[in-house]
């Protein structure tokens, strides 16, 4: 029984530094970018060693990841409860992915997700928090083809093309030198583009 109480309490120790290095780099990451944010100063502010972040994390860039992977997956979940209020799911699919594009704004989503994500950790449409975006439109998809308000294709590559749209609209915005002024393009066009599976003018 002490040996799993101590278990316990170390897995709960590990569990504690992971949140502290996560929550630290993710503030470093945002305020300097990934490669000006120092490891020996934030591991330093949670009062932790160099070779904690290398246990949990590996290097750098997997610490990175992680971060990207929590806000990312925040991301989806805003999105989803702003598509929630929409009237049909024709309008949440489309609430959804504006929702998503329109984060391209936020500062801390901005240089951590869409600049230095793709920079670092390469496709974006190959991350694992992706994958989840990807599965609730798949999912919203399959419900539009079944009642027959979007034309019939195929459900994946509808779902890939809706989501793919998406991602580079907000990839775009977050790129450009007038954000606030592209994300307006960026939306009308995003609408325009998914307006087009419609089997009937809904939109």
């Amino acid at each position: 029984m002490k040996f799993e109480g101590k278990m316990a309490k170390r897995l709960e120790t590990m569990e504690e530094n992971r949140n502290k290095l996560v929550a630290a780099a993710r503030k470093a990451f945002a305020d300097r970018g990934f490669a000006a944010a120092s490891m020996d100063e934030l591991t330093a502010d949670v009062g932790l060693t160099r070779g904690a972040l290398y246990h949990n994390f590996g290097d750098k860039r997997g610490l990175f990841a992680a971060v990207v992977h929590q806000i990312d997956s925040e991301m989806a979940l805003r999105a989803k409860e702003i598509a929630r209020l929409a009237d049909g799911d024709w309008q949440r699919l489309l609430a959804e992915g504006e929702a998503y594009i329109e984060m391209a704004l936020d500062p801390e989503v901005q240089r951590i997700v869409l600049l230095d994500g793709p920079a670092v950790l390469g496709d974006p449409s190959k991350w694992p928090s992706q994958n989840s975006c990807l599965a609730a439109t798949r999912q919203t998809v399959s419900t539009l083809l079944e009642r027959k308000v979007i034309k019939p294709l195929d459900e994946e590559a509808a779902a890939r093309l809706l989501s793919g749209a998406a991602l580079n609209a907000a990839l775009w915005v977050a790129a450009s030198d007038s954000p606030k002024e592209v994300l307006p393009k960026a939306i009308e066009a995003f609408r325009a583009i998914a307006s087009g599976l419609l089997a009937v003018d809904q939109s």
